[in-house]
C-alpha cells in the first residue's frame, strides 16, 4: 500500500488533507484499506469531530464495501481516495472494472452476500459511478 496526502479546497481540508491509497488488488488488501480509512479519520476527528459516533463505523464500513467489491470483481490493482467535505466525508474508489455495480437480490441462507450495494446506498448521502474504458470511479459522499 502506497499513501500520499491530497489537498482540496473545501473548510475542513484547511486543518486535513485528503487521502489516496494505491494497493494492488490482493485479499488482504481490504485491510489495508480499512486502515488506511482509520488514519484518515483518526486526522480528520482531531481537526472536526464527528458529529455522531456512527458516522466513523459507517465510513470504515462503507469502505471496506468497496475494496471488497473491488478485490472480488476487479482484477488488479485498485486507488482509495477520502477528502473532507463541507459536511462529510468524499470516499472515492477507482478499480479496473467498468461494469457498474448493480444490485444482487440477498439470500442469507445460500451463504451471504448480496447486501453490499444495498448497504452503501443506505448509509451514504450520494452514490455515483463514473465508468470509463480502463475501470471505474464509485464515488460516495458520507456524513461526518
Amino acid at each position: 500500500m502506497a499513501t500520499e496526502p491530497r489537498g482540496n479546497d473545501s473548510p475542513a481540508s484547511l486543518a486535513v488533507p485528503g487521502r489516496t491509497a494505491r494497493f494492488a488488488g490482493e485479499p488482504q488488501d481490504v485491510t489495508g484499506a480499512r486502515v488506511a480509512a482509520e488514519e484518515f479519520l483518526r486526522t480528520l476527528a482531531r481537526a472536526t469531530p464527528p458529529a455522531a459516533p456512527e458516522c466513523w463505523h459507517d465510513i470504515v464500513l462503507i469502505v471496506t464495501e468497496l475494496a471488497s467489491n473491488a478485490v472480488q470483481y476487479a482484477p488488479g490493482p485498485f486507488v482509495l481516495q477520502l477528502r473532507p467535505t463541507f459536511d462529510g466525508v468524499h470516499v472515492t474508489l477507482h478499480d479496473t472494472n467498468p461494469t457498474a455495480p448493480a444490485p444482487r437480490p440477498f439470500h442469507p441462507d445460500a451463504g451471504g452476500g448480496g447486501i453490499g450495494w444495498h448497504l452503501i446506498h443506505t448509509l451514504c448521502s450520494q452514490v455515483s459511478v463514473v465508468s470509463a474504458a480502463e475501470g471505474k470511479d464509485v464515488h460516495v459522499f458520507l456524513p461526518w
